[in-house]
């Protein structure tokens, strides 16, 4: 054989081999493209909630402990993500979006929700706090609208933000105010309204529906809560309701409850107004990301079995508390022998 035919010889094999590689390439570049239809629930480090809760007067940390909260970062998967998932995104969660998404919301109205539920854990937290540790949390009903009733006849003509501003000619200032006059009418008559809308005000006229013998409008109105203490949390952009027990937990902390006697605790659940803790999704995932910060303690909602889920990912490092309530969580926090 001469040369140049060993040379096109060797070539020819090489030739198949980069054009397989230059297939393959484009294939997985084409498969990034590609939705799958389905979100990874992705681990994220649990992070550590004292640089988000400010409190006024609030004391420094002491004991060395420390609290974190979890969440969980979810990502449209494409084809290439679903094809390599244990390779490229372990401890992973594939979730079709029909079951992350509910029907008729899109993906930014996905993602407002879950802004608008930490914004409501974010208000839940200081009053539970604060009323666990005996301060007098104030709860004054107002006159604006935030909620009309579906089946009422003030639908299309009342909205959320509303203020009602008199009831026949009456000044209602307060809630009592509103519902006494109200009252005076019978049950089906039409009341006229004078109400604050935007930059303006206007007159309506609603038809009453009963109540149990009891004429109303149809509306639930707005309520104001006046802590003793304020609280402020930034959150940035994170979503969701699953940050609600770490937040009340570091209010508590800061007003000089000694709530981590020393150790590193990550938390999650949604934290109901009555002290409650709730199912959160994406145990697994939180897991792993409380694993990865180190922390000693996860406290987990009981509810929906996710403890049990957190259980089965621990490690032999972590101790899984399952709570359903702010007040075990305390309890067993508070049977911890306390650190140096």
């Amino acid at each position: 054989m001469n040369g140049s035919a060993l040379k096109g010889w060797l070539s020819s094999p090489l030739r198949v081999v980069g054009g397989l590689v230059v297939a393959f390439i484009f294939a997985c570049f084409i498969l990034m493209k590609i939705n799958s239809g389905d979100y990874l629930l992705l681990p994220d480090i649990a992070h550590p909630v004292a640089p988000l809760v400010k409190v006024d007067g609030g004391k420094p940390s002491h004991g060395g402990g420390e609290l974190f909260f979890v969440d969980v970062q979810e990502q449209q998967a494409s084809d290439f993500d679903t094809l390599f998932q244990s390779v490229l995104h372990p401890h992973s969660a594939l979730i079709p979006a029909k079951e992350l998404i509910p029907p008729g919301i899109n993906n930014r109205q996905y993602q407002r929700i879950g802004l608008l539920e930490m914004k409501l854990s974010k208000e839940v937290a200081p009053i539970v706090a604060e009323r666990r540790l005996g301060y007098h949390v104030v709860f004054k009903s107002l006159t604006r609208v935030d909620v009309v009733d579906p089946q009422s006849h003030a639908v299309g003509i009342l909205r959320p933000g509303d203020t009602i501003l008199a009831v026949n000619g009456v000044p209602t200032p307060t809630s009592d105010s509103l519902r006494r006059e109200v009252e005076k009418v019978k049950p089906g008559a039409v009341v006229s309204l004078r109400i604050h809308r935007g930059s303006g005000t206007q007159t309506v006229r609603v038809k009453t529906i009963n109540s149990g013998g009891t004429p109303i409008i149809g509306v639930e109105l707005a309520t104001k809560v006046v802590l003793p203490v304020k609280v402020t949390i930034d959150s940035g952009n994170i979503g969701g309701p699953s940050a609600g027990l770490a937040f009340t937990l570091e209010v508590m902390q800061k007003l000089g409850y000694d709530v981590t006697r020393g150790y590193k605790i990550a938390a999650t659940g949604e934290m109901q107004p009555n002290g409650k803790v709730t199912a959160i999704g994406g145990v697994e995932q939180k897991t792993w990301g409380v694993r990865d910060a180190g922390a000693q303690i996860f406290l987990v909602p009981s509810d929906q079995g996710n403890a049990k889920t957190a259980e089965q990912f621990a490690g032999p490092n972590l101790r899984i508390i399952p709570v359903t309530s702010l007040d075990q969580a305390l309890h067993a926090l508070a049977a911890l022998p306390k650190l140096k």
